[in-house]
């Protein structure tokens, strides 16, 4: 076997996750499909490059027919019709995926991906960890003897879990002496240890496919999902997968997407927060009108996000595939009733404008908020499981309504610059200690939300731009200044010791990306390097 484990501390119970069969299983996965996933993320720069150098991107001329064409996505299975209330979170640890299970939720997105810092004692925790739920075994015991079992007086949530992206690798699995893959990692342990035991329980392997860039890439994952369905004995179909597009070039290809997975799709949905990332990424040096105002101030009602979000619905029901709206990032804090009140009223109306919309469910981060997103979402579809036979047949969405950045209400300010960094910097201190998701301010931060308030940093400073409430000029010299302060801020809020280990490495990190000449594409891929 050419595939080796590089980490040699104990992880408790890992032996029955990294067994032969399935090392070899991750291993033939690399093997076969490594060599695609690394041309395609060259296309991915390459593309790019062209994009930067014209300021334009559309609709691809060569699979209009695609788009042109009548066919549907195959029928989502009982498990999957009704998807109204989706919970969001990590796999690990035990106790989170187990609040998640028993939210009441239909879904819960586990997460391996975006929510999650891929530590090995982490992907291996998740992994148990669904494997436990599977089978009905999974509980925990806190430290002051608190229990958490999976409830047995009303449905758990159906799980989907989210791998990692394309770009990620394994770090601690090397396959002939090089990383392995982490989508390949997280997708073949997944499957070959559940997959199984959840058709046994009427469900099925289903998936969150996120980061991706193009319907070559969705063509990747659906060669994968029929080397695996064929390794493990099981029907062609079994495996559904809903993806998120949150790349604007993904945008641009949502039927192609969709048709390359057609036997396996399941839907697809509107990732806000990585698509606005990926929006400052894709045209980070194509001058001020794409400089995006404010993060908290750039809504979903902004033309530019109602043209994606109208396109997704579109496309997904001429398709029979699910819609799925976007996260609500507000949480309530149960020792400030203001706060909490103040949530509930933001979600409710975003998910209000969703159900409205035509979206089939949408995305919650907290289990508080599990009630009022199905009530919502109840007042609309009423006894239906979905609203997927509901067309949008007005709904014309061009490129350059796609692209119509500047049309967003907002301005770029002090107060916005000063909370980009210290969100950057205390997201990343706490991914950097093994945590994925983390509480800020009333809001649930994940790496999306880091990398949104990262790049606006750096491309502030590409354009100097002009601060509407100091009227003073983003600069290197400015943005350092700045993040010194907010460094000593996050010290004197978490203590020399905790500073020391996660805050000050983590302002460190920020201060090379969003200072360097040259873009950082993705965040965690230098904070990789930093964890175990």
């Amino acid at each position: 076997m050419a595939i080796t484990v590089t980490d040699p501390r104990p992880i408790d119970r890992a032996e029955e996750i990294l067994s032969p069969k399935a090392l070899a299983f991750v291993e033939e996965l690399h093997n076969r499909f490594a060599g695609t996933r690394n041309e395609l993320l060259q296309a991915r720069a390459a593309k790019r490059q062209r994009v930067a150098e014209t300021g334009k991107l559309d609709f691809l001329p060569e699979t209009k027919d695609v788009r042109d064409g009548d066919w549907k996505v195959a029928p989502a299975p009982a498990a999957l019709q009704d998807r109204r209330v989706e919970m969001t979170g990590p796999a690990s640890p035990a106790k989170m995926a187990i609040n998640a299970l028993n939210s009441g939720a239909k879904v819960w997105l586990a997460d391996l991906e975006d929510a999650s810092t891929p530590t090995w004692g982490n992907v291996i925790d998740a992994i148990l960890n669904l494997r436990d739920a599977a089978q009905g075994t999974l509980s925990y015991t806190s430290d002051e003897g608190k229990e958490y079992r999976l409830r047995t007086d009303a449905p758990l949530a159906v799980v989907v879990a989210r791998p990692r992206g394309w770009h990620m690798q394994e770090k601690h699995l090397l396959v002939n002496g090089e990383p392995a893959v982490g989508a390949l990692v997280d997708f073949g342990l997944h499957f070959f240890h559940i997959a199984k035991q959840l058709v046994l329980n009427g469900q099925g392997p289903y998936y969150y496919l996120p980061k991706m860039e193009s319907h070559l890439e969705a063509r990747l994952w659906n060669d994968v999902f029929v080397f695996a369905q064929d390794y493990l004995g099981l029907g062609q179909g079994t495996i559904r997968a809903t993806v998120l597009i949150e790349t604007i070039p993904a945008a641009f290809e949502m039927d192609e997407i969709l048709y390359e997975l057609r036997d396996h799709a399941s839907g697809l949905n509107a990732g806000r927060w990585d698509y606005l990332f990926s929006i400052i990424k894709y045209f980070r040096d194509a001058g001020e009108e794409f400089v995006l105002p404010d993060r908290a101030s750039v809504a979903m009602t902004a033309p530019f996000m109602r043209a994606y979000t109208e396109l997704l619905v579109k496309t997904c029901h001429k398709r029979g595939a699910f819609a799925m709206g976007g996260m609500a990032a507000v949480i309530p804090n149960r020792r400030h009733p203001e706060v909490t009140e103040a949530a509930f009223a933001k979600v409710r109306a975003d998910k209000t404008r969703e159900a409205n919309d035509g979206f089939d469910g949408s995305w919650v981060a907290h289990p508080d908020l599990v009630s009022t997103c199905r009530e919502v979402f109840d007042s609309v579809l009423g006894d239906k499981p979905n609203q997927v036979d509901r067309q949008r047949p007005e709904v014309h969405v061009t490129a350059e309504q796609l692209l119509d950045v500047s049309s967003a209400d907002g301005q770029v300010t002090e107060a916005g610059l000063r909370l980009n960094l210290y969100v950057a910097v205390a997201y990343t201190a706490v991914w950097l200690s093994g945590n994925g998701a983390v509480a800020i301010h009333n809001l649930m931060e994940d790496a999306a939300t880091a990398e949104i308030s990262r790049s606006q940093v750096w491309q502030q400073i590409r354009n100097k731009s002009v601060l509407a409430d100091t009227g003073n000029t983003v600069t290197r010299e400015l943005v350092e200044r700045i993040l010194g302060e907010e460094t000593e801020r996050l010290r004197t809020e978490f203590g020399d010791e905790a500073f020391r280990r996660y805050y000050q490495p983590a302002s460190e990190l920020i201060a090379d990306i969003c200072l360097a000449e040259d873009y950082t594409d993705f965040l965690t891929t230098p904070a990789y390097e930093l964890v175990g």
